[in-house]
């Protein structure tokens, strides 16, 4: 039969050196961090923001996810993971040949030689940088030019991306150095949230009106996304060391504690605070312990993900909740989710926890044979504290000057924002398709605002509702319910 060879200790499909456990977990790994973006952050960003914008901000997410998938395997994934170029950036070149996939997977430039084939390690590290793409438009929901997405992300995977995780996981300078970051705090995090906030900047505000209120159109919904990113933050921490280890084990239960810890934190400020649980805040405490923990996940005892629960459910809050309305400068930036301090303060946050708790038996389940540590664990744990800072100063500055860079480029060629005309009216305007079949952001039905009928505008009706007929082209449209 067919099958019987995948059973055999040794054939084609089942070289000597494949550990099936491995690379099963590998694939499951990666499938979860898959789902947090597609679809976890796409009914997130399409439920969490205006109704009026739903479309548009899933659509920017599902974008991404294809756009990344092609580049990566045409030039970006050996532009991170293959042979050196420069200490901090890598040979660029396709990974799509058989004898390249088929064979036994390795990072070349750190001697790592995982037990599976090349193929899982690709698709494993393409789900990373998909979600940091994702993650980063969070930033400029709601009044960003699909089209200039649609350029940016390619150009900002190529340039900013590869250069961080080349520089940290790749083999780069800052690996090479010990810097640590376990699955992501700097790679991921960091630079999406700096990058976010730089765009957000040269990107411009929503209008008045969409900063004044920006209601959820639907909460059930966003919870229903950020169960999807939560759950699938056990392949994002536990894939990390590339095998079904015990630094995997270690990883999955330190990545709910904290998220769990920090998200009870979060909604007990809102309440002590605000005399109100917030279901908004609960997801951004959620959001914040996932972040704070990814830099150490496998590295830091749980007694230590408490800690980092705690202070990734506070530290967050008190940035986004005070220190934002004091700043004259992150008030002009419009951050339409506040990628800033959920993935750049919490990132930057869990990098340096790193630098202080991390374990030095479990470094060395990672690296065996280094003397890595946190400060509080002595010996050379200090300098390891301050590698943790000249990482996160080098990742910060490069995303800000290259986001910079290639945002003023695109614009040269397409309008980064929206013509206002557009932002009136959003997806219908944008894509000629709205999300719902229902009128309003959360208003009450008022016949002389929302029904078509009367405000002299053509209906057409075969059911108990009516179609409000759009000027922008034969989309989905909305219908009008009379309640």
């Amino acid at each position: 039969m067919a099958t019987a060879g995948a059973y055999s200790e040794v054939s084609p499909a089942v070289p000597e050196w494949l550990n099936k456990g491995d690379n099963a977990w590998q694939m499951t790994a990666s499938t979860l961090v898959s789902i947090q973006s597609v679809p976890g952050l796409v009914i997130l960003y399409g439920s969490i923001v205006k109704k009026k914008w739903a479309v548009n901000s899933a659509f920017m997410a599902l974008y991404a996810f294809a756009a990344v998938l092609i580049c990566w395997v045409l030039v970006c994934y050996r532009m991170a993971f293959g042979d050196k170029l420069l200490p901090f950036w890598g040979k660029g070149a396709p990974a799509l040949g058989q004898k390249f996939l088929i064979r036994q997977a390795r990072v070349p430039e750190t001697a790592s030689d995982p037990f599976y084939p090349m193929a899982s390690l690709v698709y494993f590290q393409f789900t990373f940088a998909a979600i940091t793409l994702i993650l980063l438009a969070g930033s400029v929901l709601g009044r960003m030019n699909i089209r200039a997405w649609m350029a940016f992300v390619p150009l900002w995977l190529i340039f900013s991306y590869t250069v961080g995780a080349f520089s940290l996981w790749g083999g780069g300078f800052l690996y090479q150095w010990d810097v640590i970051d376990y699955s992501g705090g700097y790679v991921i995090h960091l630079s999406s949230g700096i990058a976010g906030l730089t765009a957000a900047y040269w990107v411009g505000p929503r209008l008045k009106s969409d900063r004044e209120r920006f209601p959820p159109n639907n909460v059930l919904l966003m919870l229903a996304g950020a169960g999807l990113l939560w759950m699938g933050w056990s392949g994002f921490n536990g894939g990390a060391p590339y095998a079904a280890n015990v630094a995997a084990s270690i990883a999955v239960l330190n990545t709910n504690i904290c998220a769990a810890t920090s998200l009870l934190v979060w909604t007990s400020l809102d309440v002590i605070f605000f005399k109100k649980p917030s279901v908004i805040g609960a997801v951004q405490g959620m959001m914040t312990g996932l972040v704070c923990i990814t830099p150490g996940a496998g590295v830091v005892q749980s007694w230590a993900a408490i800690v980092m629960g705690i202070l990734s459910g506070s530290i967050p809050w008190v940035s986004m909740m005070i220190l934002h309305k004091k700043s004259k400068l992150l008030l002009k930036i419009d951050d339409t989710l506040g990628v800033f301090h959920t993935h750049a303060v919490a990132g930057l946050l869990g990098g340096l926890l790193t630098g202080l708790l991390a374990e030095p038996a479990l470094c060395r389940l990672l690296k065996p044979g280094t003397n890595t540590r946190g400060a509080f664990y002595g010996g050379n744990g200090g300098n390891q504290f301050l590698k943790q800072i000249v990482a996160a100063l080098f990742v910060a500055g490069w995303n800000v000057v290259v986001t910079t860079l290639i945002l003023l480029a695109i614009k040269l060629f397409i309008p980064l924002r929206m013509p206002d005309e557009e932002l009136v009216i959003g997806d219908d305007a944008v894509h000629g398709e709205e999300a719902y079949a229902l009128w309003g952001d959360g208003e009450r039905y008022d016949p002389t605002k929302h029904d078509p009928a009367k405000q002299g505008r053509h209906v057409s009706s075969s059911y108990s509702g009516e179609i409000s007929q759009s000027p922008y082209g034969n989309g989905a449209r909305g219908v009008t319910v009379e309640l």
